[in-house]
């Protein structure tokens, strides 16, 4: 609906207006600012339009340069059918036209063609948009130094047009009650909510639903069914952003280049920035409004305790952001029982440290057990004791409480995701989702304008191949004839439906193989860097004249490798961040919903490999593959291969786990989260302050104010954290029973971090509708079911947990663990050391050494199969592999358990669903009755009247009238 010029002519004299006494031109802003009006209480600081009515749904920002030079009168074509309202204290200039992107009342000179292209194209997408039913309003006079922006306004009927279109469920006049739980469980709900009622959040749509509006696809055929009391917030802020969104993306722009939507004018710099507002300020002195209210009782570290306001998250959010906080909070609730279980777990191994036997026999001086050497030449014999404190560390985590650990762990995860599913159903009841997929599938997904533009360019290749082959090439001047069929296809109208096939797509798939090879490549090959790094400086370290740097080199190495690792993750999570993204962009996917799946797919590929690689290292190859002393493997021909600490290499793992969990939480979580928006908003107020010093002074507009905030990045880079964070607690939580309790640590502050920076540091994101947290779901499901086979490799290969149970029952004299360190341990004759490789000063000790100890099964040198490997070493190796199948099998038998046992949809909510829909279709069959009803009372009175009066009536309810209206409304929508 176009909608009319505001424009008023004011004469300063009384004389009548001449080519040198021109009439002043002013807006109504400036009028209702000249007679006394208080714009900034109607406009509320730049929410609403220049008349103080129309909401400003949507945000288009631009750049522009300004000129210093003489300016002369425009020459432009403008249109007659755009609003354009001048604000009370700014300078706005208007042409006479009023055109759609008039950014001066007197032209500058000639820029550049970019600016003028650029210009153009606004013009004409603007135009567009007033074509489709939207009010725009300019605004250039701003106080920021050369930007404009463009405030759009949804009216009533566009509104109803696209809720209509887009299948939005809108509540109905219908109101039905709830129906409550009887008898015991009321009275335990009743119970559960007086005492947690000091950790429910102040705000009235998280108090618990007693009665329920009917909703249903919206239609304007039927809207007096629906609650329209009033009109003003039946389309909430949210929905009325979203529903302009959807048509700046498929409003087009062919003229210009071809650009196709917001997106494309947003990826070539037509456009700076496009966003809708915040409902308002969110400081103390402000006024009430929903942005506040979510400041107050959801982005406030003091009230870190209390449980989320998920519904009025939605509201101002949307469904998909809500999901996401709703999925946190759930995941954060279930780790207050695995943190309890794993402090158990912990105090355990703590209680029973000084019971542990090969502990003791380690710790035991009186065992004078000589250990070989760790390195050739530098390193020296070793008494075993001095790795008591390891040994007695070890114990901690390595106990026979681990395994139970690991069980419990397994369930949980099942039992999460089982909980998630539940608690996901129940917001789909409360938000309208329940039949959200078929809705959707009746709603068209808009294309990418990158896909639309690879499409549009390989159809003019087509095409200009199609005219080159019958067009014939003059002999004389090729260059010219093709230009002529340059010149001859501008214009051409495609009308074959054109899609990009796999063979397009073959270029962009072999990138992104070979990339991603290369990618998992590189990380393999820093892990390897760093082992080099580890064996290097070990035999560096040995060879030092300081006697404590000499008996601190496993610490030493540990550390310091621990923490290069962290900071080359920390470095590589950002790198493959962006190439996966660009990895994506090239395939060229063609909805946004495609697109986000590869991406999150990569992202994830990449990041998990990034940040288990080192710890899979030391988990499941560190010690495997040293040899023995007299023969062991070198690296590069002169590095000998690492060797695990005489306990085992779960406590190094324990270590490794918890500085590379704790720094990418510490670290990339929270302080890159808080720290680079506040420098990025740093930088941007001191550019800002340098191009205009008195601006920092002024008072800002909302959308101002909002353009100032980082443009929102999508929500993979949070899933991506946590997630990588869910895969620290399951995957090795059989290392780090405390793991659990630093993720809820982390997650308690995690939630508000993000709650803050969505509610300040970000403009607000345009609400989308989501039933689920997609492919994030089936990523988590993977992951809990690895989980289960990684703990189980890494108690039977990285924990003494089967040797020591195959030597309690099998080789142990008297039923218990006395000997089984002496068990573990081969002995080696020192003269077969290889030459050159033996330790070049002996230890300090009061006998000279014969034979040494090193930790394997092996045969002794004076037996005949000297130095090979013995029965024990296949019997527990065969223990090792059958408690894998069996712990995987149990434990995976028992999560389906769950699973199948633990209802995907609450039985009280799958009665309300089905109650839903009876009343739905009563309601329609009412309706029907009383149509036929009106009708048949109208028949009977026709029949009373004569004939010709009859025929005279117009009935209201005749059903051709009904369908000219569906046909006239077939016309409208298709699109």
């Amino acid at each position: 609906m176009a909608s009319t010029e505001v424009e008023l002519c004011v004469y300063e004299s009384p004389l009548p207006p001449t080519p040198t006494n021109p009439p002043k031109k002013i807006g109504l802003a400036q009028l209702l600012n000249s007679l006394g009006v208080d714009q900034d209480s109607a406009c509320k600081h730049g929410l609403c339009f220049g008349d103080g009515q129309r909401k400003v749904d949507y945000i288009l920002a631009y750049t522009y340069k300004k000129s210093s030079g003489n300016r002369t009168p425009s020459k432009k074509s403008h249109h007659n059918n755009s609003v354009h309202s001048s604000r009370g204290s700014r300078n706005s200039h208007h042409l006479p036209g009023g055109g759609p992107d008039v950014e001066t009342a007197e032209s500058e000179p000639r820029i550049d063609y970019h600016e003028d292209d650029k210009r153009f194209r606004r013009e004409e997408f603007e135009g567009n948009l007033m074509e489709t039913g939207l009010e725009l309003e300019k605004d250039e006079g701003t106080k920021m130094h050369g930007v404009g922006f463009v405030k759009i306004h949804a009216p009533w009927n566009v509104l109803c047009r696209e809720a209509e279109f887009m299948k939005l469920k809108m509540p109905t006049k219908k109101i039905y009650h709830i129906s409550q739980k009887q008898g015991l469980m009321h009275k335990i709900n009743n119970v559960l909510q007086k005492i947690t009622e000091p950790i429910q959040p102040k705000v009235a749509s998280h108090r618990p639903q007693t009665i329920k509006h009917l909703s249903y696809p919206f239609s304007r055929e039927k809207q007096h069914m629906f609650d329209m009391s009033d009109k003003d917030s039946f389309f909430d802020s949210k929905t009325r952003s979203s529903i302009v969104y959807e048509i700046l993306k498929r409003t087009t722009c062919t003229k210009a280049k071809y650009s196709m939507g917001i997106t494309s004018l947003l990826a070539n710099g037509v456009y700076s920035a496009a966003y809708p507002q915040h409902d308002g300020d969110f400081e103390d002195d402000c006024e009430p409004n929903d942005r506040k209210l979510l400041c107050d009782e959801w982005a406030s570290y003091g009230v870190f305790y209390k449980y989320q306001p998920i519904d009025l998250v939605r509201k101002y959010f949307g469904e998909k952001i809500a999901l996401y906080f709703a999925w946190l909070g759930v995941y954060t609730q279930m780790l207050i029982p695995a943190s309890i279980v794993g402090i158990i777990v912990f105090l355990y191994g703590c209680a029973t440290v000084d019971q542990d036997i090969p502990s003791l026999e380690m710790c035991d001086q009186r065992n004078n057990i000589t250990m070989c050497p760790l390195c050739d030449k530098t390193c020296n014999y070793w008494k075993i004791s001095s790795a008591c404190a390891t040994a007695r560390a070890s114990h901690l985590f390595d106990n026979p409480a681990t395994v139970f650990f690991s069980v419990f762990m397994a369930l949980w995860a099942a039992t999460f995701m089982e909980h998630w599913k539940r608690r996901q159903m129940r917001l789909n009841y409360r938000w309208d989702l329940t039949s959200f997929e078929e809705e959707q599938g009746m709603v068209k997904d808009h294309p990418r304008a990158e896909y639309e533009a690879k499409v549009l360019q390989k159809s003019l290749k087509k095409e200009y191949r199609r005219k080159e082959k019958h067009q014939p090439v003059p002999e004389d001047n090729t260059n010219k004839w093709r230009q002529r069929v340059k010149t001859a296809m501008a214009g051409v109208k495609l009308t074959e439906k054109e899609k990009l096939t796999w063979r397009d797509r073959t270029p962009a798939y072999f990138t992104n193989f070979v990339g991603i090879i290369f990618m998992i490549g590189m990380t393999f090959a820093i892990v390897f860097g760093v082992i080099v790094y580890r064996v290097s400086t070990a035999a560096a370290l040995a060879m030092s004249s300081n006697p404590s740097a000499r008996s601190n080199v496993r610490v030493t190495v540990t550390a310091t490798a621990v923490i290069i690792n962290l900071v080359v993750i920390l470095i590589l999570d950002e790198v493959y961040g962006c190439i996966a993204r660009w990895l994506t962009q090239i395939e060229v996917p063609k909805t946004d919903k495609t697109f986000e799946e590869r991406l999150i797919f990569k992202a994830f590929l990449l990041k998990f490999v990034n940040a288990y690689t080192p710890i899979f290292y030391v988990a499941f190859f560190k010690g495997r593959f040293i040899g023995r002393p007299g023969d062991y493997v070198y690296i590069f021909g002169s590095f000998r291969m690492e060797e695990c600490a005489p306990g085992g290499c779960l406590m190094e793992l324990c270590i490794q786990l918890s500085i590379i969990m704790l720094g990418k939480q510490l670290i990339q979580n929270n302080l890159f989260e808080i720290g680079i928006p506040k420098m990025k908003k740093l930088i941007r107020y001191l550019k800002s302050r340098r191009q205009d010093p008195e601006e920092h002074v002024k008072r800002k507009q909302r959308y101002e104010l909002d353009y100032d905030l980082e443009p929102f990045a999508g929500l993979t880079p949070e899933y991506m954290e946590m997630i990588i964070q869910f895969g620290f607690v399951t995957l090795f939580v059989a290392s780090f029973p405390l793991a659990p309790l630093f993720a809820l640590l982390n997650n308690i502050i995690e939630i508000r971090l993000d709650a803050k920076k969505f509610i300040t540091e970000l403009r607000r994101p345009v609400a989308v509708r989501a039933k689920d947290i997609g492919i994030w779901y089936n990523i988590i499901r993977g992951i809990g079911k690895v989980a289960v086979i990684i703990n189980a490799f890494v108690i039977s290969f990285t924990s003494d947990f089967i040797p020591r149970l195959v030597y309690l029952y099998m080789y142990s004299p008297d039923g218990t663990m006395h000997g089984f360190l002496n068990n573990t341990l081969a002995y080696f004759n020192v003269s077969d050391f290889k030459p050159g490789t033996a330790p070049n000063i002996e230890q300090e000790l009061e006998y000279s050494v014969e034979i040494c100890r090193y930790k394997d099964y092996r045969e002794a040198p004076w037996s005949e199969d000297k130095y090979d490997i013995t029965k024990e070493f296949w019997a527990v190796l065969a223990a090792r592999l059958a408690f894998v199948i069996v712990f995987q099998n149990l434990v995976m038998f028992m999560s389906d358990f769950v699973d199948w046992i633990i209802p995907d949809i609450p039985k009280d909510i799958s009665e309300q669903i089905h109650r839903e829909k009876v009343l739905m279709v009563e309601v329609f069959l009412k309706e029907e009755q009383g149509k036929l009803q009106m009708l048949e009372t109208w028949k009977e009175q026709c029949d009373r009247k004569k004939e010709e009066n009859c025929n005279n009536q117009s009935p209201k309810f005749s059903r051709s009238n009904r369908g000219s209206t569906a046909s006239a409304y077939s016309n409208r929508v298709d699109v």
